[in-house]
């Protein structure tokens, strides 16, 4: 299998903290004790790749953000990470003229301008420290990789490329442009670092179409510039994708506004939607516990970093919450059995006395307390991540319950898949212990984005008209400003396109919760519905579908056809290649979140031999895209 971008990423990430050079395998040799400054953006992206503890192995003693104090450290080496922004060099000159260290190696995140670089160089002269400046290197590694098969591009700023300053209306041209560059350098970097030059698809006339004709541009100039390619030599070699290039889609996030809003049900999406979970670290606040009469609970802070060394997670992530939680259980009983099993022989090895039977019974359980103690590390790992889940899953639990989640969930499953609905719409936006009121506006939106006919002031639906819906979400405390936006998105995408389809979902009701019944749990779950989902395929999946398996479809006989390969850009949208993929990448302009990433990863299961990965310019939750809506729709 080839490598996944995680782990093309990091392996990149352990070459420049190497001092660009390949790690080697297995020497015990001692490493090069060394420093690391970065910035905020370096922060962001080797946080979830590199642990504190692999840096330590990796010889990293220090780990600074560049624009904080600094003492210098004059007999050590250090190796810089940043992008080569006009602050980041002015500070790096200021070093220099400091000599804070022993040797500068300068690694940027994105590729540095001739300028800039003329800029760092005089500073070297004039502080006489030309010879400290051991390298200067582009690294190409902007955007950070989540999961194997996951990308976002940037956490910092990211505000700038964001749905809103895509979609506002009184935006310049000037600064539609910035944006679609830095998205491009992004995607750029991303191709370099995966080492394939890809075949862009993508619809026309939005932000996605302008990202593929720039990134198309830049891939083929840096193509045609042979000497200085960065898709030639080794990095391209060894049969990383055999013959096949692969697919890219750019999809915008215009096509489906209903999904960011979804309540969900898997694990990960669950936890990015109630919890507050960024770049793989959830945070929880945990009150601590107080005796009776004493004051009241205080409340700390306390994060998780949920990684791929977590077997549980890699496993549950994407499964329905009521399994999490089965299994979370199942998992803390099996730790209880093995721990009384060490407790068990700990007392036997106390045994007094000399009677024989002790003894023969000592000598045969000595082995057995030996593979205990050597199995305690791991014991002692596995009881940490049980208890990092079993206060996770909780917390999510606590959201479901209070907020009614699962009947929001089963709402809007049958609304987005046309399924006949078994309670008016009015009944749940009234009543006063289902959800918050930001839960109720986005049921509202999912209802008036996927209604084939949506209320209007005029035409009454059949489950009532737009003022009815109107005052009842401001009785309950709802800010209306993101219907205004959805209002004028829907009139004019009725134009251009038909609705989404968002497949037909369905969830069915399976009986109570067993196991989680029992009083023995951890998880109290009375009242919580035990949906199981059905697969189906979400707009963004169901578009990747027809372009990688080369469907012919009205949704997608349309997109434009980009090969930075070919000599002369041909403009078409007639695919030279006719075999289906097995590689494709697509991304989302404009934002992306979990519920499409897990509907992805799941098409991806049930398809023998293909791989897919999942992109977006920003992950956001449905609270931080409803506060982007209502300053669109903010008059």
């Amino acid at each position: 299998m080839a490598a996944s971008i995680r782990e093309k990423q990091t392996a990149a990430l352990k070459r420049m903290l190497n001092f660009n050079t390949p790690p080697l395998k297995n020497t015990t040799a001692e490493p090069v004790w060394k420093v690391l400054i970065y910035d905020r953006f370096g922060q962001d992206i080797i946080s979830p790749l590199l642990s504190v503890k692999e840096l330590r192995d990796m010889g990293i003693t220090l780990h600074l953000l560049l624009h904080s104090d600094r003492d210098p450290i004059p007999d050590v080496p250090a190796i810089y990470f940043v992008m080569p922004t006009e602050e980041n060099i002015d500070r790096i000159c200021q070093d220099l003229r400091n000599q804070l260290y022993e040797s500068y190696y300068l690694n940027f995140i994105s590729a540095i301008s001739r300028s800039k670089l003329e800029d760092i160089a005089s500073a070297a002269l004039a502080a006489n420290a030309v010879n400290q400046v051991t390298k200067v290197f582009d690294q190409y590694l902007n955007f950070i990789t989540l999961e194997d098969d996951m990308f976002v591009l940037c956490n910092q700023n990211k505000e700038q490329i964001s749905y809103h300053a895509i979609n506002k209306p009184d935006i310049m041209d000037t600064d539609m442009e910035v944006i679609m560059d830095t998205i491009v350098d992004s995607l750029f970097c991303f191709f370099v670092t995966l080492g394939a030059v890809p075949i862009i698809r993508c619809p026309r006339g939005n932000a996605a179409e302008m990202v593929a004709v720039k990134l198309d541009k830049k891939l083929r100039e840096n193509l045609r510039d042979a000497r200085n390619s960065l898709f030639t030599g080794d990095t391209m070699g060894a049969g990383q994708f055999s013959f096949q290039r692969p697919l890219f889609v750019l999809a915008d996030r215009n096509l489906d506004l209903a999904t960011p809003l979804h309540h969900t049900w898997t694990y990960q999406a669950l936890i990015h939607d109630v919890l507050d979970f960024h770049l793989n670290r959830v945070t929880l606040e945990e009150s601590l516990g107080s005796e009776a009469g004493a004051r009241p609970k205080k409340k700390t802070k306390k994060s998780y970093d949920l990684t791929a060394a977590d077997q549980f997670w890699q496993k549950h992530k994407g499964s329905p919450f009521p399994e999490v939680a089965e299994s979370v259980q199942e998992e803390l009983d099996k730790y209880r059995a093995q721990e009384d099993e060490v407790k068990r022989l700990k007392s036997i090895m106390g045994l007094e006395g000399e009677d024989e039977g002790a003894i023969s019974m000592l000598s045969d359980n000595t082995a057995k307390l030996t593979s205990a103690v050597s199995s305690l590390p791991e014991l002692l790992e596995k009881k940490r991540l049980i208890d990092l889940h079993t206060n996770v899953a909780t917390a999510v639990l606590d959201h479901i319950k209070s907020r009614k989640l699962d009947v929001y969930f089963e709402y809007e499953e049958k609304l987005m898949s046309k399924s006949t609905l078994d309670k008016s719409l009015l009944d749940i936006i009234t009543d006063p212990d289902a959800g918050t009121p930001e839960d109720k506006m986005r049921l509202f939106l999912i209802f008036y984005i996927t209604a084939q006919q949506p209320p209007s002031e005029t035409f009454s639906s059949s489950q009532g008209d737009l003022e009815q819906y109107k005052k009842a979400l401001i009785d309950a405390g709802c800010d209306l400003s993101p219907l205004n936006y959805i209002k004028q998105w829907k009139a004019f995408t009725k134009m251009a396109t038909t609705p989404a389809n968002y497949g037909n979902s369905g969830v069915k009701p399976m009986g109570l919760f067993s196991r989680v019944m029992n009083t023995g749990s951890q998880f109290v779950m009375e009242g919580v519905k035990n949906l199981v989902l059905k697969q189906h395929n979400l707009p963004v999946t169901r578009i990747l579908d027809n372009l990688m398996d080369m469907k012919s479809n009205p949704e997608t006989d349309d997109y434009r056809y980009f090969d930075p390969k070919m000599l002369r850009g041909s403009e078409s949208s007639i695919p030279r290649n006719k075999n289906p993929f097995q590689e494709a990448i697509v991304f989302v302009v404009g934002g992306g979140n979990y519920i499409e990433y897990q509907n992805l990863v799941d098409y991806t299961k049930a398809k023998q031999g293909k791989r897919v990965m999942y992109g977006c310019s920003e992950l956001f939750s449905a609270a931080q895209f409803m506060k982007q809506l209502s300053q669109l729709g903010q008059k």
